[in-house]
């Protein structure tokens, strides 16, 4: 993706570089433009727009030091600090309660699955039909560069440290949005994952052959199939949310044809031993400070 900027669009990445370079943390673009504003590079908050399209080229791209988490988005979280618990008491015997052993049940699957999909609020749906060691993207319509790179991340780590054959199962709309999305995720995410996987001496040739994007659903054809009603906002088109539950549950339960159920059971079993272990050596805890 070889990306040579017009004279113009180069002052204002390179000005933008500038600020983010300037402070020790993530910023996002909105945090960039308002720099730029304050410049006089832009002057109206309409151009917001153009300058998201200027930074996505640029970061897509790996345009100079631009790479795909050079900002971060957009969040309301609390940043909660200085909590804890009352004694070691306490802190022991939470750890008890609450402590599991987690193993990588990942690392003898022939294949490693993860299911996307477009409709963020029939996220409660596919974790509830999923099974409960498959990862879940939710798109939240078209899904942002940010979300992008950490999927190529983890894809990469998951190839390169166990060689699984990578399986993504997408599930969206039928309508040309619906068809698009996936295909842009696709390909970007696989142009992500090579990048990384060649900076840390792979071959990404073989990670790619590893790697299959199969669109689950809605595909043409399953509207009459699932006998799915049309969007009344835009007729021949079909929403995902159209699915009965007794059709999405059976589409989303095709990603356990990938898997390995044994070998799952497997490690769930050495998870409870060791957890088991873990806790009566606990009990045997000093509380005082004597050993």
């Amino acid at each position: 993706m070889e990306y040579t900027p017009a004279s113009e669009t180069r002052e204002v990445l390179d000005r933008a570089w500038e600020y983010i370079d300037s402070v020790p943390y993530a910023v996002t673009a909105r945090w960039v433009f308002y720099r730029l504003l304050q410049d006089g590079i832009f002057s109206e908050k309409r151009d917001y727009k153009r300058l998201l399209g200027y930074l996505s080229r640029a970061r897509k791209s790996f345009y100079g030091q631009w790479k795909p988490d050079s900002l971060t988005d957009d969040t309301r979280e609390a940043v909660v600090r200085g909590s804890g618990h009352k004694d070691v008491e306490s802190w022991v015997r939470s750890l008890a309660d609450t402590t599991v052993c987690y193993l990588d049940m990942w690392q003898d699957q022939e294949n490693y699955v993860e299911l996307w999909f477009e409709a963020a609020a029939m996220a409660a749906q596919f974790e509830h039909y999923a099974h409960p060691n498959i990862s879940l993207l939710a798109f939240h319509g078209d899904i942002s560069i940010p979300e992008k790179w950490e999927a190529a991340k983890r894809i990469a780590a998951r190839w390169a440290n166990h060689r699984n054959k990578i399986k993504i199962l997408y599930y969206g709309d039928l309508d040309d949005k619906g068809l698009q999305i996936p295909e842009s995720a696709r390909k970007d995410v696989t142009y992500f994952a090579s990048i990384i996987l060649e900076d840390h001496g792979h071959d990404s040739t073989r990670f790619l052959r590893a790697f299959e994007f199969v669109r689950v659903g809605i595909n043409e054809g399953q509207e009459d199939q699932y006998n799915i009603p049309e969007n009344p906002d835009r007729p021949g088109t079909y929403q995902w949310e159209g699915l009965d539950d007794a059709a999405a549950a059976e589409l989303i339960a095709t990603a356990n044809d990938y898997l390995d159920m044994a070998g799952f059971e497997e490690v769930e079993g050495q998870e409870a031993e060791a957890t088991a272990r873990f806790r009566a050596y606990l009990e045997k805890f000093p509380m005082n400070g004597s050993s």
